[in-house]
C-alpha cells in the first residue's frame, strides 16, 4: 500500500507547472539553493527549512505565495525575475507534487519582480 493518489487534477497541475524553464530551473536550484536547502530539499534542521514535502503547503497557505517571494534568500537572489520565477515554479513538482492544487498559478517574472522589491529582513 502506497501514498494516496493525488488524483488527475494535481497530476495535471504538476505537469504544467513543470513544463517551462526544469533544466534552467533544476541547475539554478543546484547552484543557488541547494547550499542551504539540500539537493534533496531537506534543508538542515533548525536553521533551513525543508522544502521536501512542505513548500506546496506554504504556496498554499494564505500569504504564502507573496512569503516565498520576498524570503531574503529568494528576494535577494542573484538570479534575474524570470530565472527565479522559474526556480519557484520548478520547486512544487520537484518537491512536494503531493500538495500541488490544481488552481495553481505560475509565478511570472513581473509579479518575482515585484515581490523582491519588498523582501522580508528575517523568514
Amino acid at each position: 500500500m502506497g501514498e494516496p493518489d493525488p488524483g488527475p487534477q494535481r497530476h495535471a497541475a504538476a505537469t504544467v507547472v513543470a513544463a517551462e524553464g526544469s533544466n534552467r530551473a533544476s541547475i539554478n536550484f543546484s547552484l543557488n539553493c541547494a547550499g542551504c536547502h539540500r539537493e534533496d530539499g531537506t534543508g538542515k534542521a533548525g536553521l533551513v527549512p525543508a522544502l521536501a514535502g512542505s513548500i506546496g503547503q506554504v504556496f498554499s497557505a494564505p500569504g504564502g505565495r507573496e512569503y516565498v517571494g520576498r524570503i531574503p534568500g529568494v528576494a535577494n537572489s542573484f538570479l534575474d525575475d524570470q530565472e527565479l520565477s522559474d526556480v519557484l515554479n520548478w520547486l512544487l513538482p520537484r518537491f512536494d507534487v503531493q500538495h500541488v492544487r490544481a488552481d495553481f498559478r505560475r509565478y511570472t517574472a513581473d509579479e518575482v519582480g515585484r515581490l523582491r522589491k519588498s523582501p522580508m529582513s528575517d523568514a
